[in-house]
């Protein structure tokens, strides 16, 4: 059984909106549990939060029966606390178990030995959260913040950001070496339970594939004479060993596509048919980059074999030249709001999306942006016709200097505060990365990186919030020293 929070309490625990936080630390987790007591102490927005979080909890089960669960304020506090503070499991169930504040505002009565809170039932029950439901609760807060300051909603800008996914450095031949381990690790047990014959050798076979690709390795590393054809060789050794065993495999997916087999059975098929289609892919870059030596588009290439959906990017960055992970377009206000996110799909540029992704940014605000700032990166004249026709004052420099400094001196002063101003929208974006774990996603999969993206802007929006609060009721405090607020 489940409930949205503890409507009776304990003779030791608190409410909620009676829990003393201390401001004059400087810690993340205060302004974070402060905007949350405030949530707390409005109902209709509790409520509607609590719903939401309801129905992503109870997808495929029943609220009204069973052992208990986890409270949906639980839920929303542990998901809230966990990027807002940009922790892992582990140490989210540390703060859980031992820091008397937040299970004060968890509800949890300083006695009660019995409510515990292992990483397991935390992650289980946060990862039940869908992004777009984070979202919503997201616009929810927005809407908090925006009550406190009616005039942020006015100006915005936007940038967007690389968030990478968790991966190892890219090329063929480790590539190939993943999917033939995952390929083998799935096939030994399957052929096991239904006597399949060709996996007896299974270890020698891993061993010829791993020797091939260190070999590779070696070669790329030292180059040397002959340098191509000594690759090239090695190569054809690797690509004859992987797909020997991809052949293997596929005669596995055969002997199980049978009405008589098994739900794990057809669960493990599933997976193995996707690891065999990464791998296939894989090898068919190598053989056209390598052996045909052709100019093969990033397109065409696979990054990871277990988070697929990575792409690469060449932002230019000091020191970080390729990034592999995913374009994200964040607007933000200018109390520091998160106001939007929007993850691109494959293929799409800032240019792409910017003037859609605005439109709904401006019917979520109603209307009220005044003024929007972007980049040279986000400019052409279909865009800036399009912007102009949804922002009253839209500042899009266009690309090159001569053409900027032409396009400012025409304009007027709304244009040229807004591009002053825009810079500070990568104060933002470096927030997101450092304090709230938006730098490289730590959760598997496209749907963990969706969730863990939109966790960190919940966190972050929470923390901005609180902040706020803090500074209008204790603002010589500790906690409410920020320049933003200054």
């Amino acid at each position: 059984m489940r409930k949205a929070y503890s409507q009776q309490r304990r003779l030791d625990a608190q409410s909620v909106l009676d829990v003393e936080l201390n401001f004059e630390c400087r810690d993340e987790i205060v302004p974070i549990l402060r905007s949350l007591q405030h949530i707390y102490s409005h109902p209709k927005t509790r409520d509607a939060i609590l719903k939401l979080v309801a129905r992503d909890v109870n997808r495929d089960s029943r609220d009204d029966c069973g052992r208990n669960g986890m409270d949906y304020w639980q839920i929303l506090v542990l998901g809230s606390v966990r990027l807002g503070c940009n922790l892992d499991y582990d140490t989210l169930h540390d703060l859980a178990e031992n820091h008397r504040r937040l299970r004060a505002i968890m509800e949890v009565g300083e006695w009660d030995t019995k409510t515990s809170f292992n990483w397991r039932r935390i992650r289980d029950n946060v990862c039940l959260l869908r992004a777009e439901t984070i979202q919503k609760i997201d616009h929810l807060i927005v809407v908090e913040g925006h009550r406190l300051m009616p005039e942020a909603a006015e100006q915005t800008r936007a940038d967007s950001f690389v968030m990478e996914t968790n991966i190892h450095y890219p090329t063929e031949s480790t590539l190939i070496r993943d999917g033939v381990r995952k390929i083998i690790d799935i096939c030994r047990p399957l052929a096991e339970a239904n006597d399949l014959p060709g996996w007896r050798q299974r270890g020698h076979l891993w061993k010829q594939v791993k020797r091939a690709s260190h070999a590779i390795e070696r070669i790329a590393a030292k180059k040397g004479p002959n340098y191509q054809q000594r690759l090239q060789t090695a190569y054809r050794t690797l690509l004859g060993h992987s797909r020997r065993i991809v052949k293997r495999a596929r005669a596995v997916c055969h002997a199980l596509a049978i009405p008589a087999a098994t739900q794990d059975d057809v669960f493990a098929e599933h997976s193995l048919q996707a690891f065999i289609a990464r791998t296939e892919r894989v090898q068919e870059t190598a053989r056209r980059r390598v052996l045909d030596g052709e100019n093969v588009p990033n397109s065409d290439k696979l990054f990871s074999m277990f988070e697929p959906h990575t792409q690469l990017f060449k932002r230019g960055k000091a020191g970080e030249p390729l990034q592999f992970g995913r374009l994200v377009l964040l607007f933000e206000d200018d109390a520091g709001f998160i106001t939007h996110h929007h993850l691109l799909p494959r293929e799409q540029g800032d240019r792409d999306v910017v003037v859609a992704q605005t439109r709904i940014v401006q019917q979520r605000l109603e209307g009220r942006i005044q003024r929007a700032s972007f980049d040279r990166g986000f400019h052409s004249p279909q865009n800036q016709q399009e912007l102009a026709e949804i922002v009253t004052n839209v500042c899009l420099p266009k690309p090159g200097k001569k053409q900027a400094a032409e396009q400012e001196s025409a304009a007027g002063v709304e244009f040229q505060q807004a591009r002053q101003n825009h810079p500070g929208v990568e104060s933002a974006i470096g927030a997101l990365q450092s304090g709230n774990g938006l730098e490289r996603c730590r959760d598997r999969t496209e749907l963990g990186y969706e969730r863990y993206l939109a966790l960190g802007m919940l966190g972050r929006n929470l923390h901005t919030l609180g902040r706020l609060l803090i500074a209008a009721e204790h603002p010589l405090s500790e906690a409410a020293k920020t320049r933003r607020v200054a």
